[in-house]
């Protein structure tokens, strides 16, 4: 039997057809979410590590040694379906912290990202709609900010308005990771662009998913207190506890 797609593809857990004849690289829902060569599709435009790319709630490593924190998290994905309602209650961010690196919280982040995905995707064919190419955004913030430093060193403002469009799609994008925020020697320009991020996504109500090695009420220290009343807004604070399992798996 020819090789399928179900260990491959996000939708895998809940299609019918995986593992079948039909699970191949020509399936249009498989072309969808990764592309014809499985690096591109909706999933590839979220620019998720590679590591992580097909991590959700369901199959994450960290699950078995976050068990209290997961059963918080499947509720919180059970809320995605929200994404389409017009009126009612918004979905909240959710800010995911430990003191020790290394618990998990990138992977379990990049997890709601990609149960994100499916729940878009899947919900938009449900409704009758065409999903959008780009439901969702990984932001390494500490990546981000050293582009900005290069390009304000070396005058390149090529690289600056391709960072002003990132920071308008950050802007706009229904769901976002914002990971490993709180990174140290930021500028007045770059906290500028960060709060020109947050603050649009808190007043739009769009979800935020942050990482960080410091508690929230660290924000207003590190940044600024405009800038942590914004993150605080309609944001669950989970803290991540353990010492750190690098080198096990990542995040």
């Amino acid at each position: 039997m020819a090789q399928t797609n179900e260990k491959h593809c996000l939708l895998a857990y809940r299609c019918q057809l995986a593992g079948g004849s039909a699970c191949n690289n020509h399936c249009p829902h498989f072309i969808a979410l990764h592309g014809m060569n499985a690096k591109g599709g909706r999933a590839g435009l979220a620019s998720v590590p590679s590591d992580y790319r097909l991590v959700t709630l369901t199959n994450s490593p960290v699950r078995a040694s976050q068990p209290k924190i997961y059963e918080i998290l499947d509720k919180y994905s059970a809320t995605f379906g929200r994404q389409f309602d017009e009126i009612g209650d918004r979905i909240k961010s959710v800010y995911l912290w430990s003191k020790s690196p290394g618990t998990g919280k990138t992977t379990t982040a990049v997890a709601l990202l990609n149960d994100w995905l499916v729940a878009h995707y899947l919900g938009s064919l449900k409704r009758g709609r065409q999903p959008l190419q780009q439901p969702a955004y990984f932001l390494d913030v500490n990546e981000f900010q050293m582009r900005y430093n290069l390009a304000t060193m070396t005058n390149d403002d090529a690289e600056l308005s391709t960072i002003r469009k990132l920071i308008e799609m950050c802007q706009r994008v229904p769901f976002i990771v914002m990971d490993d925020i709180g990174v140290r020697g930021a500028s007045e320009a770059f906290r500028a662009y960060l709060h020109a991020i947050i603050n649009y996504r808190a007043v739009n109500g769009l979800p935020t998913v942050y990482t960080s090695n410091f508690p929230i009420e660290d924000m207003a220290r590190i940044f600024d207190e405009r800038l942590y009343d914004r993150m605080r807004d309609m944001c669950a604070v989970v803290e991540f506890t353990g010492e750190s399992k690098r080198g096990k798996r990542r995040g």
